[in-house]
């Protein structure tokens, strides 16, 4: 986590509220930019669908990374799991309470963001398999 406090003190705290940005929230969890990119695809497709399934996923991701970032934002509290769905959760702890009140405003907001633009270094193409077991259907994983 690259969780950098000073930018979410009360001051800098308020410019940031007017117009918060999935790149920002994905940010303070990953320093890396694709990684960063495939969370805030999650959250993004989360904050869509109110509460998300992983068979109601999209291509962007396959599901196994799907999976594993839905599950990193439960085991940070910004998600919850519960009957097999994914939905966003209020539980915050208090060291992270600025940070909390910033995605909720974000939440919140109605903006539409293009991931492809905010995350522009970022690698978004599918990676080609490099082993395991194949498919027995012949369908690409």
């Amino acid at each position: 986590m690259s969780i950098k406090y000073w930018e979410f003190e009360d001051a800098p705290l308020r410019e940031k509220l007017r117009s918060p940005s999935i790149k920002e929230v994905s940010q303070i969890y990953f320093d890396n930019e694709t990684r960063a990119y495939r969370f805030a695809v999650a959250l993004q497709a989360v904050k869509k669908a109110g509460e998300l399934r992983l068979k109601d996923c999209g291509n962007e991701l396959p599901v196994a990374t799907w999976k594993r970032y839905l599950d990193y934002g439960v085991s940070v509290g910004l998600l919850r799991h519960e009957n097999g769905a994914y939905g966003f959760t209020d539980r915050y702890t208090k060291p992270l309470r600025n940070i909390a009140l910033y995605i909720k405003a974000w939440m919140e907001s109605e903006a539409g963001e293009d991931l492809g633009i905010l995350f522009a270094g970022a690698r978004t193409k599918r990676q080609p398999r490099r082993g395991g077991k194949r498919r027995i259907d012949g369908g690409s994983a």
